[in-house]
């Protein structure tokens, strides 16, 4: 009987030109995922992020790995911000060591950033310099007793290049590495200018940008005591590991982790 109902139901609604449609099914867009753009440090170069950014390509990040000029924050920061107007989409902008002062100098403004990634790097604040953030939490170090300097081109009031001294450079910057690894790093390091060490930062990105840090508790660079001010004051997320000055090469899966957290948010 119930039956019969239904088809004679279905035959009206077809002599009325009606047809039963299924219900449409709601399209799910995937947001797409933020540009990563590494931002390397002095005596360094985009090489020592060559591990990290496999790890990010392999999970479908789009990534670049930013040559810094190392001339200074605020220049940098000004380099920095006009290459990242070029991506389209979020981003996620990553420093290591001095780099970290150069994303803090970029950023600012910059409504497509969306998170900062500190690793063993400084986040200045206005006004303050790489030498001052040493100091931050009574921290010293000895690297600059182990530069070996070189004049460049244009420098102004005396400026020069400095290197680490490849004599120390395996015991401070990357003492967790193996030798044959670091000799090379050392006879291929890109320098930085003296000046940039002590410029004063211009405003600080991380007050308005969540920001995340990898500290370093064996750095030999920049003292842990510092790394962990910077990253206190900074409100951030902060993961700490027994590493030298170079986690992304000596811990690159902790470090991808914490991109890849703050590429989420």
């Amino acid at each position: 009987m119930m039956s019969r109902l239904l088809k004679s139901l279905m035959a009206a609604f077809l002599l009325a030109g009606l047809t039963f449609a299924a219900p449409a099914q709601a399209v799910v867009t995937p947001k797409p995922k933020p540009t990563i753009v590494l931002v390397h440090g002095a005596f360094a170069d985009s090489s020592g992020w060559n591990d990290v950014a496999g790890r990010l390509i392999a999970k479908g990040y789009p990534v670049i790995a930013f040559s810094n000029p190392l001339r200074g924050p605020v220049a940098d920061g000004e380099y920095l911000r006009l290459f990242l107007s070029t991506i389209e989409g979020p981003v996620v902008l990553v420093g290591h060591s001095y780099g970290g002062a150069v994303i803090s100098n970029a950023a600012t403004g910059n409504p497509n950033v969306k998170s900062l990634v500190y690793v063993a790097a400084y986040a200045l604040d206005e006004g303050e310099s790489v030498s001052d953030a040493n100091h931050l939490a009574g921290g010293e170090t000895e690297v600059t007793n182990h530069l070996k300097v070189k004049p460049f081109p244009g420098a102004q009031g005396g400026d020069q290049d400095a290197y680490i001294d490849p004599a120390h450079f395996h015991r401070l910057f990357a003492q967790d590495l193996p030798r044959g690894v670091t000799a090379v790093m050392a006879a291929t390091q890109r320098p930085g200018a003296l000046g940039a060490l002590v410029t004063a930062s211009g405003p600080a990105a991380w007050k308005t940008i969540p920001s995340y840090f990898v500290v370093a508790k064996q750095d030999n660079i920049i003292p842990t005591v510092a790394e962990r001010a910077m990253a206190k004051r900074a409100k951030g997320v902060i993961v700490e590991i027994n590493s030298s000055h170079v986690p992304m090469m000596s811990h690159p899966d902790t470090v991808t982790s914490l991109i890849v957290k703050a590429a989420a948010r």
